[in-house]
């Protein structure tokens, strides 16, 4: 099925591919309280399902990222974000593995969000689009698991955002998944983190042209306030030393000092690329409820404040092992969030690595090819396969 979507300022339109629409004979119940029912939820496979449907990998991805992990995004026309670790030969080999990527509920890249057409009103949803959790962006993801018929998950893997989203597989579907491998993650969002994105939330919402989130109604769009949230979260995504390397205090013009507001650092200007491309191909108000949903996740709360109760089901998993990759100078999710996470696992007895990646590029590292982080996961996919 394909159909057609558009955002942005330039309301671009571009065609998505695989749809399936999900929960048509009942409704899918959010933390909230709130019922979605026979929404869409957009995906890519890459391989080939096996007869007994046990070769299937789930690609979780980031805050936001989007189905295209391994083919060519219709907006940006680039490669997927994750392009070097999935296809033919590659770590995760397609010759012999299944890989399923799906944009999450909330989303903005063809499944059931904010920007959408609610079929009450016609008009999109903008902020009547009900909050969602982590918790509910798996749920979708299992009705999308089902629909294949697979049973158990060989893997599942995801990085920051995505890594939650596989650390809540574990909790929710202890028994449907092998193995269970988060990398750039944490088991909860930080205060400091939840601080970033509530500057980028306020951002949008101080646009004038988000319009109370109605900007899709109005033809309008807070490009402005969206292209500063993803400047300031852009920051969290690189280190220091990344940020050093990579600019330094280099200047624009090299002349001197212009005595103005202009942008006169390369790091300025590069915050003001980032933000200008993110609004091409990103939806404001996905940004919001999103950004919320990450806020929300905190299994050691959920657990009252025992982090190991969260793993107790998985660790009746006799097939199930943990690979918890983070890098060493993230400091988004830092290593010392992963150290904590693999003592919980390891306190339940479930089989645990934990491999911390030398880095220079910050919280991004997952997203940079590298051979210890492709080595790392094939080895461990391939290990019981």
């Amino acid at each position: 099925m394909k159909i057609k979507s558009s955002f942005g300022p330039s309301y671009k339109e571009f065609e998505i591919g695989k749809i399936i629409f999900l929960a048509q004979e009942k409704p899918m119940k959010l933390m909230s309280g709130a019922e979605i029912k026979n929404f869409p939820l957009a995906y890519e496979t890459y391989g080939e399902l096996n007869s007994d449907r046990s070769n299937a990998i789930l690609i979780c991805h980031a805050l936001t990222g989007d189905q295209y992990a391994a083919s060519t995004h219709p907006v940006t026309g680039k490669n997927g974000w994750w392009d070097f670790m999935i296809g033919e030969g590659k770590p995760i080999d397609t010759k012999k593995f299944f890989v399923i990527s799906s944009n999450i509920i909330g989303g903005c890249m063809g499944s059931v969000g904010p920007k959408e057409i609610d079929p009450n009103t016609g008009e999109p949803y903008g902020l009547s689009f009900p909050i969602i959790t982590i918790q509910d962006i798996v749920h979708a993801q299992n009705l999308l698991v089902e629909h294949f018929g697979i049973k158990k998950l060989h893997a599942v893997i995801g990085g920051s955002t995505g890594g939650m989203q596989v650390l809540a597989w574990s909790v929710l579907y202890p028994q449907k998944v092998n193995l269970v491998i988060p990398l750039a993650t944490s088991y909860r969002h930080s205060p400091q983190n939840i601080a970033f994105h509530e500057v980028g939330r306020q951002a949008i919402m101080a646009d004038p042209n988000w319009c109370h989130g109605k900007y899709l109604n109005e033809k309008k769009y807070p490009s402005n306030g969206l292209a500063v949230a993803r400047m300031t979260a852009h920051i969290t995504y690189l280190s220091e030393a990344a940020l050093q390397k990579k600019f330094g205090r280099d200047l624009q013009n090299k002349s001197g000092f212009s005595f103005s507001f202009d942008r006169e650092f390369q790091v300025e200007n590069y915050l003001h690329h980032q933000g200008f491309n993110f609004v091409e191909r990103f939806d404001a108000n996905s940004y919001l409820y999103i950004t919320k949903a990450v806020d929300y996740f905190d299994l050691e709360s959920d657990f009252a404040g025992k982090l190991s109760g969260a793993f107790q089901e998985f660790s009746k998993n006799k097939d199930g092992k943990f690979c918890v990759i983070s890098f060493s100078d993230d400091w988004l999710f830092p290593p010392s969030e992963a150290k904590k996470l693999t003592h919980a696992l390891v306190a339940c007895g479930i089989n645990t690595s934990n491999i911390t990646i030398n880095s220079n590029a910050g919280h991004d590292s997952f997203l940079l090819e590298n051979d210890t982080l492709k080595n790392t996961i094939s080895g461990f996919i391939n290990r019981i396969y």
